[in-house]
């Protein structure tokens, strides 16, 4: 059996161990609300956009801000930060994995990249996805208790172990939408490429800003 194949029992075992001796945990309010995250980007302007009710009940955010940036009728990308102030059962972060094909999208390629922050080792998803016809490149991390994070094994033991250490398992999911054209291989790869080269100057910005929106981290200061 590979090693990669034990790192769930593993999580899951050091789970329950954290869990037996777990603290109450704190909802914990953010500095500033999701909507002061700045609203321009690379020179865009944006305009907010709404999670339906019905969404908003299933994804369980405490708070958020979505936003698209550049002409309505040909936005660039959006930006999606869904905040929450405490993560219990029934009420925690959805990895965009599980969601995005349950909404029809197929998933096509994915991959890890790193991010040019002043936090060592952070990184972001990206994914490529498809729906009739329609192609799209999406990155998206978990940001929150000071770290930038991609791994879902990791964002799972993080989790488990700041609520047993500090009853505190507030986070959020940020994540960034592009549609991207093209329909030979190498039409693909261009606009990929364009779209990372891009993201380099997005994605610190971005870190940056929702740092300042979020909670001190823990290790900062303990409740």
């Amino acid at each position: 059996m590979r090693f990669i194949n034990l790192i769930p029992v593993a999580v899951l075992g050091a789970g329950v161990l954290l869990i037996s001796g777990m603290r109450q945990q704190h909802a914990v309010e953010p500095r500033t609300p999701m909507a002061a995250i700045t609203a321009s980007y690379l020179g865009l302007g944006s305009t907010d956009l709404v999670v339906p009710d019905e969404e908003r009940k299933v994804a369980g955010m405490t708070d958020y801000v979505m936003r698209s940036f550049g002409p309505d009728s040909a936005a660039a990308f959006s930006v999606y930060v869904g905040y929450y102030d405490r993560q219990v059962q029934g009420k925690s972060i959805h990895s965009p994995k599980n969601c995005l094909p349950g909404a029809g999208w197929e998933i096509m390629e994915t991959a890890r990249l790193p991010i040019g922050t002043s936090a060592p080792g952070a990184s972001v998803n990206r994914v490529v996805l498809a729906n009739k016809g329609v192609r799209a490149l999406v990155y998206y991390w978990y940001q929150g208790r000071g770290r930038v994070e991609s791994s879902e094994y990791k964002v799972k033991w993080n989790l488990m172990r700041d609520a047993a250490v500090y009853g505190r398992t507030e986070e959020a999911l940020v994540r960034i939408v592009l549609p991207i054209a093209g329909r030979s291989d190498a039409e693909l790869k261009a606009a990929i490429a364009k779209a990372d080269a891009m993201s380099k100057s997005l994605v610190p910005a971005l870190v940056a800003d929702v740092r300042k929106a979020m909670p001190a981290s823990p290790f900062e200061t303990s409740l």
